[in-house]
């Protein structure tokens, strides 16, 4: 399956419009569209409309959609050069602005390269205990992730002492093409996670924003999600997420802003 089919993205009469209608597996613990699956559907959306391959894409989110409804994407190359185009796409339901991501996208040929963000030494995913989902996450976009913990703590040990702002989680959407920008930014969407190990509560976070910058496009079975919470403040929380391959490979880096919320009283496993 590819991102296309997952998302359930739609063409129109208008090369420039695309429709997603909002499902179970798209949302977030909150009923509404999950902010990953938002950046990632317009990704896809721009990736289709301009012919050319996400560098970075940022989402900001305004309001929410929760089913049946059908998020309109309107996609804008505002500047279109020899070999790279700046974009946006707003998605919009009856009218009322949900997000708007702006984008860079592109390739150019450079015989210069390198990486040198630095893998965490964390087991294999076989080794790690899966994450459980509670009631809220039922029918939700974490039905069709299979995570394991890596570095972290299983939700019945929490609350405890804060942690370090380090967690990690070995993720994978089995038959899916994980090469995909539009997939990747749903792995990105982790720092919520981070929150509650860091804070060592039972505690998560509602996006304001998502950002998403592409690295290498290789083969990957499993991505380790390496999330690295940098403060909690007046209520607000911001992270980074970098994003690998089994074989230590980088395939992105993410960063997010949230509201931090705690969770539902009687939310279990």
């Amino acid at each position: 399956m590819d991102a296309l089919t997952f998302y359930g993205l739609r063409p129109t009469e208008d090369p420039r419009r695309w429709q997603l209608p909002v499902v179970s597996r798209l949302l977030s613990g909150m009923g509404a569209l999950f902010g990953g699956c938002g950046l990632g559907s317009a990704i896809e959306a721009l990736e289709r409309t301009t012919e050319r391959p996400v560098v970075w894409a940022a989402a900001q989110f305004q309001s929410f959609a929760r089913p049946p409804a059908t998020v309109d994407i309107e996609v804008t190359e505002a500047v279109r050069g020899h070999q790279t185009s700046q974009a946006r796409a707003v998605g919009r339901v009856d009218g009322e602005e949900i997000f708007t991501v702006n984008a860079a996208l592109g390739r150019r040929e450079v015989d210069l390269t390198g990486s040198w963000a630095i893998m965490p030494e964390v087991p294999p995913p076989d080794d790690c205990p899966p994450r459980q989902l509670m009631d809220r996450h039922r029918n939700t976009i974490m039905e069709s992730i299979d995570s394991r913990i890596a570095v972290g703590r299983p939700i019945e040990e929490l609350p405890a002492a804060p942690g370090d702002g380090r967690s990690a989680l070995w993720v994978r959407m089995p038959g899916l093409d994980l090469t995909e920008a539009s997939l990747l930014a749903i792995f990105g969407d982790y720092v919520p996670f981070g929150i509650g190990q860091a804070l060592g509560q039972r505690a998560g976070g509602q996006s304001l924003d998502n950002t998403i910058r592409i690295a290498h496009r290789v083969p990957a079975d499993w991505v380790l999600a390496d999330v690295r919470v940098h403060a909690v403040v007046d209520g607000f929380a911001h992270g980074l997420v970098h994003l690998w391959n089994q074989d230590g490979v980088l395939l992105g880096t993410a960063s997010q802003s949230t509201i931090v919320r705690r969770h539902r009283e009687g939310d279990r496993p």
